[in-house]
């Protein structure tokens, strides 16, 4: 009788033990570092297609022992670098973000070119080699970024003692992503690979930062990319893992110098991965090198992640990581035809000459004016105010001459442009495909400034693509598969399903290891992460609370008890040093075994805010 009441007593005990909650608040260092990982260009689908080639606890961190939502697609139209990596950062589309491309048109900062998502005149470039080559540049900010960013909510929270830093090879992917708050952001020289800030964050370079750019790491990424050391090293080294391994090193090498995880608050890292967008561009999302790319790619992570779980105190344990991109990528058009899929490619230079063709014939009859903007590209194409005003048109008028003249201006672009090559046709020859216009959109449409937008699902994408940036302007989305440019590469701008699908990944001691079926988007997780840390949402996020990747255990602690414990640490004894707990064997190992499921139909991410079917047209 006794033996059987032991037994009943011990079951009763073991699930109390083995459900301890987890802790979770930025105002105690619960984590002590949020690491948010984006890959440039990289679709979903790349880790369900080499699912298998990954080893190690890379990409498997999240596929294996994280919460993974595989069916996560972004809500807006303008797919590029800076947009995605504002939305991902701030929880808001480009309407919330005011980011809509990585360069547009701002006649009153600039006549001659466009300006860039972060160039800032106000401030100057940091770090640049004394080679001679490099005369003085212009700085960089995120100005024009309208909305705070979940690393600046977190210095907010803890008024500046929390540590937020960005790292990229582009500079915009460094800058977005961390915020206005950012106790620096870094990316690197395009023909040095030498890291570069500005005087935005800091008047110099740190010393760990110019130790770094004096080894000689970046002679030896030359060296394994089997590069000359006079070549650019964005060019020739970006698309390669060497770049990757370059870019983590120096991610290292700023934990160390900075101390971030060492803190009594939670610290912030956002790298952006960008050697898969330079080579993506140039071979498409079906190369076999981008294949190859993907699977160094895992075992770059594999190592970085071995390097925290060594170096930050208490290892992985102490450290929350996420996962996912800032767009996919349309497959190479030709590629796509050989299938039978209608893919062509819109010449942008002719396009634009029969649209100004069309103007000045109809408002200018025997003149060559401009009254579109040179360096043009999709999804927005930018008015010249100044020659519409001079003809006395205003913004509703021009946009509207321009909208309707589209279709027309489409129609006459040279069909041969879109023959593919014989290496790559089927083996019954198909009449190529030849580019149409899906819709069209005015500035003052997106704006609701007019109707136009109808109230659909994909209504909603184009309304989180309206900016004011970029005065006036006409959205123009073509047919599915149809891509700006002369057919060499593979690019990414549009609203279809293959340039919105990437992936979304946390893992951590506060998420559930468990893959969830069901749609989420981007910006969830901003929102995500300032409920567990126990800050503010980002000033413009939209995102909803993935509570199904978060488990079940887990604490949150009040702001309120955080703040009186730490009152009552600061004026009742002095602070000792932190000591770091001991290290836990690898992750990999300790997660329970995972799920699947497909909660969608209950979380407000699927039912509320649904993205657009691909194909599906109002």
């Amino acid at each position: 009788m006794f033996k059987r009441l032991w037994i009943s007593l011990f079951a009763l005990l073991l699930p109390i033990s083995s459900c301890i909650p987890c802790a979770a608040s930025a105002y105690d260092a619960h984590p002590k570092l949020v690491v948010i990982l984006v890959i440039d260009q990289f679709r979903e689908d790349y880790l369900e297609r080499y699912r298998s080639d990954f080893k190690g606890n890379g990409f498997n961190m999240f596929l294996d022992h994280g919460a993974y939502f595989p069916d996560c697609y972004y809500d807006y139209a303008n797919l590029v670098t800076a947009a995605g990596h504002s939305a991902i950062a701030t929880g808001a589309y480009t309407d919330g973000n005011g980011i809509a491309s990585n360069e547009w048109w701002d006649l009153a900062r600039n006549t001659q070119r466009p300006i860039t998502s972060v160039e800032d005149p106000r401030y100057s470039i940091v770090g640049l080699p004394a080679t001679g080559q490099n005369p003085a540049r212009e700085g960089a900010s995120p100005r024009n970024l309208l909305a705070t960013t979940i690393g600046d909510e977190v210095r907010l929270a803890t008024k500046g003692e929390s540590k937020l830093f960005g790292i990229s090879l582009k500079d915009r992917a460094a800058i977005l992503t961390a915020g206005h708050t950012a106790n620096g952001a870094f990316w690197i020289d395009p023909q040095t690979g030498a890291f570069v800030s500005s005087t935005y964050y800091m008047p110099s370079l740190p010393d760990w930062a110019t130790t770094f750019n004096q080894s000689d790491r970046a002679a030896q990424a030359r060296t394994a990319a089997g590069v000359s050391a006079s070549a650019s090293f964005f060019s020739t080294v970006g698309p390669t893992d060497a770049a990757i391994q370059y870019e983590l090193d120096f991610a290292q090498a700023l934990i160390q110098g900075e101390n971030l995880g060492g803190g009594n608050v939670t610290d912030v890292l956002t790298i952006s991965i960008s050697s898969t967008d330079i080579l993506g561009h140039r071979v498409g999302p079906d190369s076999p090198d981008q294949q190859q790319l993907v699977d160094q790619l895992d075992g770059n992570l594999d190592q970085f992640f071995t390097w925290l779980d060594h170096n930050v105190p208490g290892g992985l344990q102490n450290v929350w990581l996420v996962l996912t991109a800032d767009h996919g990528v349309a497959p190479v058009p030709a590629t796509a035809q050989q299938l039978g899929i209608p893919a062509a490619t819109i010449p942008m230079k002719p396009l634009i000459a029969a649209l100004n063709k069309n103007m000045n014939d109809r408002f200018s009859p025997g003149q060559d004016l401009e009254y579109l903007l040179p360096d043009q590209d999709l999804p927005y194409i930018a008015l010249n105010v100044p020659t519409f005003e001079r003809a006395g048109i205003n913004e509703l008028e021009g946009e509207r001459a321009i909208q309707n003249s589209i279709p027309a201006a489409i129609a006459s672009l040279d069909p041969s442009a879109n023959v593919p090559d014989d290496s790559v046709q089927p083996s019954a020859k198909r009449v190529a495909p030849t580019p149409r216009v899906f819709r069209t959109f005015t500035r003052l449409q997106l704006a609701s400034l007019q109707p136009g937008l109808p109230p659909t699902e994909f209504g909603r994408l184009m309304a989180h693509s309206y900016s004011a940036n970029g005065g006036w302007y006409v959205m123009l989305v073509p047919d599915a598969y149809q891509v700006p440019g002369s057919g060499k590469g593979a690019t990414h701008f549009s609203p279809y399903s293959y340039d919105r699908h990437v992936p979304l990944g946390f893992y951590g001691s506060v998420f559930t290891a468990e893959t969830f079926r069901g749609r989420v988007q981007p910006v969830d997780i901003a929102a995500t992460l300032a409920a567990l840390l126990g800050v503010n949402q980002p000033s413009a996020s939209i995102g909803h609370i993935l509570t199904q990747a978060i488990h079940p255990e887990v604490e949150v602690k009040p702001r309120s008890e955080s703040l009186r414990r730490k009152k009552h640490e600061d004026t009742s004894r002095p602070r000792r040093a932190a000591t770091p707990a001991t290290k836990t064997a690898p992750p990999a190992t300790s997660r329970p075994s995972r799920k699947t499921s497909a909660p969608a139909a209950a979380t407000p991410s699927a039912t509320q805010s649904a993205p657009a079917s691909p194909g599906q047209r109002p």
